[in-house]
This record gives structure tokens, C-alpha cells and sequence, in this order.
């Protein structure tokens, strides 16, 4: 599914927060290192706990239960560099919630979250949701190392439901990525409180990032409360609209190819690019199939009830395989109902902050001409334009650990993202315009795991 780590190589208010204190390392005690860490509650959890730690970067996590490598694997290449030493406060916990998917800590409890409070704060916050159907640490490495060096306060949801089996989720066609938005927006405000309390004031300034599905959410919260937020990054985000184009509309296409009965030309025709055919056999064994046929039982439980049914299955093959019956799903023709579950969480391009895009060239689960296209137009459409920058990456595909599979054909997309974020602080904080849309081409030597200037051949809007 998005960026899922189910993959190989792979609501009760009012609740008195339950306050689980960690064991202080013997590490850290001095000047303002962790600084009331006594007075800090994430307001409406159910439970946290909370940590002072000698570095909150994955480098000083490993080995740790404060975050998950199983969780990050084939988000980031191999040979990605991240800072480390970071010392500050690292807070877990979760807010009430009806589901169990979510394991982490033995809570068997969604809604699960992480706040890290570095030491040396330099007044901001940047929040995501976890890509894919993965869970609060999937970007440590990806967004957290760097955010936190730079001295940003971070955190992170598992988005309300997580796995294979997410659909599960709600009462209603749509409810389990409706939660999606609801979770992000409750994670904002609460730790906008916490930094008042950990710091004396509340953030000035307010970044929301994510991939895949967690770019999906910065285009919601800057459509729909940019009053939380000064900006965001949008790195790849999954579109959805009621009339299409959206998953359900691309990945039938891809699903029917898998079964033999269509042609690449049939995957073209629904926007996936022409020297992207490198990648598909790998996607039509792990992503392709299995992300139609969750996301399709989500918003159209009634079609195939059979497939993928109570469960998406309990064997990495039981999981992986597409259901036939999709091969013939036709989005424009299923009931009125369906594309109302589909409205409930659709986008409309109605930014009100600063919002940066990237996309890759060779996206081969979300085709950019299907997606990031697409959503750039919605933005013009209404009148934002000049709120949004789109920036093209040529050999970019949607999960960056590919990368190290073809290391001559493809060019991780981490770097750029880099970049975007600090164009888009100065953006914000400095009045400083990005550079205009553009496509930022694959350079044929010189260090793309490292590093990604963002220029380019600038290009008109799709």
C-alpha cells in the first residue's frame, strides 16, 4: 500500500491522562537539559510517557523502544547521512481511541503518537502522519533527524489505524481515513500546548510535512485549518477526489496488468509514465494489489465483499495478492455512495498557507500525471497559485529505498526534500521566494543521496 511497512523487505473525551514516567538515563542533568519536564501533558491523551533522553536522532535511538527502524525500511536509501546528538524530552503516548491495530509498546492502542522536545529550541514545530498504513516512527530517519538538528520540535501520529487491515476501521465507508485528518489536527493542537509548557510560549511558527499519505495530509490541514499551520511540504501526497482521478481510478489498470488481462499501454492511458517499466514487477508483487484492494474496501466495502473480507490476510502472500474481481473495478460507474465516501476526505486546492510539492518522474504507485498534476491545477483553479510551488524530480520514484536496487536509474528523493523544507522556511520566515516550478533533473554524477540543489529547467504549471 503507501509506502506500507507491511511490505517486504519489510473516542471517548474526558479521559484523565494516564502519565507513565521513563527512567531518566544517567546521561543527562544538567543546565536546561530536559527543563520541566515535570510540567509537561499532552492534553487529551490517555496515556504518555515520557522520556528525557541524550538524543532524540535515530543514531542515539537505535536498540531503543523510542522508535522502529521495521518501521522506516525502503523509506530512505542506505547511504543516507543523519545528524545526531540532540538531547531533549521524547514523549509517547495516545489518545483515546476504539482500535487495536496499533501494537507499539504493547499498548495494542491507535491514536498513538511522539512529541521530541530538543533542548536547544529554536521556536518551531513541524508535525506529519505517518506514510502508508505505517505508525508514528516510519520518519525518524526520513523527517525527524534533521527537523530536530535544525531545532524544530516534532511530532508524529500513527494516524488513528494502521496496517493492512485499516479499512476495518469506522462505522461508515471512509471513517478509517477521515480519522487520517481528525488525528492530525488533534496532534497539532496538543503539542502546540506542550511546547508552551516545556518552553513558556507557544510555537511561532508551524510546518506540516509528510509523505505519501502523509502529504495527503498537509494538502488537507492547509485546505481546511491553515489557521494551525504557517506552511507545509508535500512530498508526493495521494490525491483524492469524488470524481476521480484518485487510487481507485490508476491502480485497476495496474491490478489488470499484473492478471495479464491488460496492456502497457492501458497503464499509460491512467498516467503512468513511459520509462517507469523498470519498477512495475516490482510493485505488481508488493504494492499494486494490495493497496487497490484495501483502499477500494475502505470506500466501497460492497464490491467484492469476498475479497480482501474481514482480513487483507495473515501471509505476506495472502497480503500482497491482488483480488481478480479488481482487474474490472470502474470507479465511475459504483454508486452514488461510494463517491460521497470518497467526497467526505477529498481535496479541493483551497491552500491557505505556502505549500511545496515534489514529485518524482518515475512514481510508479502514484503516477505524477494522475496525482501531483493533477493537484497543481486544482490549486490554480483556485486562485492559490501563488501559495504553491511543484518541483518535478527526474528519477524519482515513490519510495526512495529503490534507490539502492537501481542506484544508475533513479535518484532518492530525500535530498530534494531537504531543500524544499529550508526554501520553504525562508519562504515563511524570510520573505524569500522559492525558486518557480521546475523540474530538478537527476545530475549524472555527483552525490544525489546527499545532497539536491533546486534548480532546473523551470516549467510551466501541468
Amino acid at each position: 500500500m503507501l509506502l506500507s511497512r507491511a511490505v517486504p523487505p519489510f473516542l471517548a473525551a474526558g479521559l484523565a491522562a494516564a502519565v507513565l514516567t521513563a527512567p531518566m538515563p544517567a546521561a543527562a542533568t544538567t543546565g536546561d537539559h530536559c527543563a520541566r519536564q515535570d510540567r509537561v501533558r499532552v492534553p487529551g491523551a490517555a496515556v504518555q510517557r515520557d522520556a528525557c533522553l541524550p538524543d532524540l536522532t535515530t543514531a542515539g535511538l537505535a536498540g531503543t523502544p523510542y522508535t522502529d527502524p521495521a518501521d522506516q525500511a525502503g523509506l530512505t536509501a542506505s547511504a543516507t547521512r543523519t545528524p545526531a546528538g540532540v538531547p531533549g524530552i521524547q514523549i509517547d503516548g495516545y489518545f483515546p481511541d476504539s482500535s487495536r491495530f496499533n501494537t507499539t509498546h504493547g499498548w495494542r492502542h491507535d491514536a498513538q503518537f511522539v512529541i521530541r522536545l530538543p533542548d536547544r529550541w529554536n521556536g518551531g514545530l513541524v508535525v506529519t502522519g505517518a506514510p502508508g498504513t505505517r505508525k508514528q516512527y516510519a520518519t525518524d530517519k526520513a523527517i525527524s533527524d534533521q527537523v530536530l538538528a535544525q531545532g524544530y520540535a516534532y511530532a508524529a501520529t500513527d494516524k488513528g489505524n494502521s496496517g493492512a487491515d485499516f479499512y476495518r476501521d469506522g462505522a461508515r465507508p471512509g471513517d478509517a481515513v477521515a480519522e487520517w485528518n481528525a488525528r492530525t489536527t488533534q496532534l497539532t493542537r496538543a503539542a502546540k500546548r506542550v511546547l508552551a509548557q516545556r518552553y513558556g510560549h507557544a510555537p511561532r511558527r508551524t510546518y506540516i510535512t509528510g509523505i505519501s499519505n502523509g502529504g495527503y495530509l498537509t494538502r488537507w490541514q492547509l485546505e481546511n485549518h491553515p489557521e494551525l499551520y504557517d506552511g507545509g511540504v508535500d512530498w508526493e501526497g495521494a490525491l483524492w477526489t469524488a470524481d476521480g482521478p484518485n487510487l481507485l481510478t490508476s491502480l485497476p489498470a495496474a491490478v489488470a496488468r499484473t492478471l495479464g488481462t491488460a496492456r502497457d499501454e492501458d497503464l499509460y492511458a491512467v498516467g503512468f509514465a513511459a520509462g517507469s517499466e523498470f519498477l512495475w514487477p516490482y510493485h505488481e508483487k508488493v504494492y499494486w494489489g494490495l493497496t487497490q484492494k484495501v483502499y477500494r474496501a475502505e470506500f466501497d466495502p460492497a464490491y467484492d465483499p469476498e475479497c480482501p473480507g474481514a482480513s487483507a490476510g495473515t501471509s505476506p502472500e495472502e497480503i500482497l495478492a491482488p483480488c481478480p474481481s479488481d482487474a474490472a473495478y470502474d470507479y465511475a460507474s459504483r454508486p452514488a455512495a461510494v463517491h460521497r465516501a470518497v467526497a467526505r476526505v477529498s481535496l479541493t486546492g483551497r491552500i491557505g498557507r505556502p505549500l511545496i510539492t515534489l514529485h518524482g518522474d518515475l512514481d510508479a504507485l502514484l503516477p505524477k500525471a494522475a496525482d501531483s498534476d493533477v493537484y497543481a491545477r486544482m490549486v490554480d483553479a483556485k486562485g492559490r497559485g501563488g501559495l504553491h510551488r511543484y518541483y518535478t524530480i527526474e528519477g524519482g520514484t515513490h519510495a526512495d529505498g529503490l534507490y539502492d536496487t537501481y542506484p544508475q536509474r533513479l535518484r532518492p528523493i530525500l535530498p530534494c526534500y531537504r531543500s524544499a523544507f529550508d526554501a520553504l522556511t525562508a519562504w515563511v520566515e524570510r520573505h524569500t521566494a522559492p525558486p518557480a516550478d521546475r523540474v530538478i533533473g537527476r545530475p549524472a554524477n555527483g552525490d544525489v543521496v546527499g545532497s539536491c540543489a533546486l534548480t532546473g529547467t523551470a516549467t510551466a504549471r501541468p
